[in-house]
């Protein structure tokens, strides 16, 4: 029996360029996300669809009654399926070249269920009355999701354009602790918004019962280190790494940049906006530092062609 997919393929084709934009309109949203995610939290807008998956107990979407918090926890909820699309655009995109990007479907399908843990961690945030233990998840299943997004913009544009050029081993190493010290930072940071004021709603919210002050001394020491790291990258790449210290710079430029947010937010009493901007930035540093780990291999990296699919018909290029 026929698939859709393997009816699809047999008729038509998306080329390279279709690819890529699928991959980059995923990653946008993965990242968009995180941003309307912060906007709900800012607003107190967490509750304003008090339960999952509908808005409401008889109501799907917002109602009028519910006000500007209903309409802004919804839009949220309904930008998930334009995610959705993206994504699915990716696996349709990579089915439908010639030949068949197994891999690349897989990576497609893999931010697929990304989505959906995302989606289901978040229900669980509503359900739980936004426990903050639990909203601390929900931003670590986002920072997975963009992971895989940008595992499979980077995995497209390799295979097409070829793979960056290799650094020395010490170089390597150093981008592989620079994304280990800035994933921690990223928990860390899940643990500082945990403990601190901005709850998701405008109610009395259970907040992590930790010192606020000292978990993000904390979270500024390991800012600390990964900026330390990143410059220790940039000395160690020669002249000749052309790739690897352009993507190096660029972190470090978005780094500095989130630090002063970061540092701007805490002295003037985390205003809606400077956090909201925070978290933009730690969407940002997160893919930085990923592209920097790309970029820098120790090792030439050969992907397989793509497996032709037997039997298919020529099939008409899409626009």
């Amino acid at each position: 029996m026929t698939t859709p997919f393997e009816f699809l393929a047999a008729r038509f084709t998306v080329g390279r360029r279709g690819l890529r934009w699928a991959t980059s309109a995923a990653l946008l949203m993965s990242v968009v996300l995180v941003i309307t995610g912060g906007i709900v939290r800012v607003t107190g807008s967490g509750l304003g669809c008090p339960t999952w998956p509908a808005c409401t107990g008889d109501s799907v979407v917002a109602t009028e009654a519910m006000g500007i918090h209903g309409a802004i926890e919804f839009t949220n909820r309904m930008l998930t399926w334009v995610l959705c699309a993206a994504v699915g655009a990716v696996i349709i995109a990579a089915r439908l070249q010639k030949p068949w990007n197994r891999a690349v479907t897989r990576l497609g399908w893999l931010q697929f269920w990304m989505v959906v843990l995302n989606a289901v961690v978040g229900g669980i945030t509503v359900l739980t009355g936004l426990n903050p233990y639990i909203v601390a998840a929900h931003f670590v299943a986002a920072t997975l999701l963009i992971t895989a997004a940008t595992w499979t913009w980077h995995r497209v544009r390799v295979e097409q354009d070829g793979p960056p050029p290799v650094v020395s081993a010490r170089s390597h190493q150093l981008a592989r602790w620079l994304v280990g010290v800035t994933a921690l930072l990223v928990v860390v940071g899940t643990v500082v918004s945990g403990a601190g004021p901005h709850a998701g709603d405008s109610r009395d919210v259970y907040r992590i019962p930790i010192s606020w002050t000292a978990v993000t001394w904390v979270h500024g020491v390991l800012a600390v280190a990964v900026f330390a790291l990143a410059v220790a990258l940039l000395r160690s790449l020669s002249p000749a790494d052309r790739t690897a210290r352009f993507r190096t710079v660029i972190f470090l430029v978005v780094f500095f940049a989130q630090g002063l947010i970061g540092l701007v937010q805490s002295l003037t009493g985390l205003p809606e906006l400077v956090v909201a901007l925070h978290l933009l930035g730690a969407a940002l540093v997160w893919v930085g530092a990923l592209r920097v780990l790309l970029d820098a291999p120790d090792k030439v990296r050969t992907f397989e062609a793509p497996a032709a699919v037997a039997g298919s018909a020529t099939p008409a290029v899409a626009k």
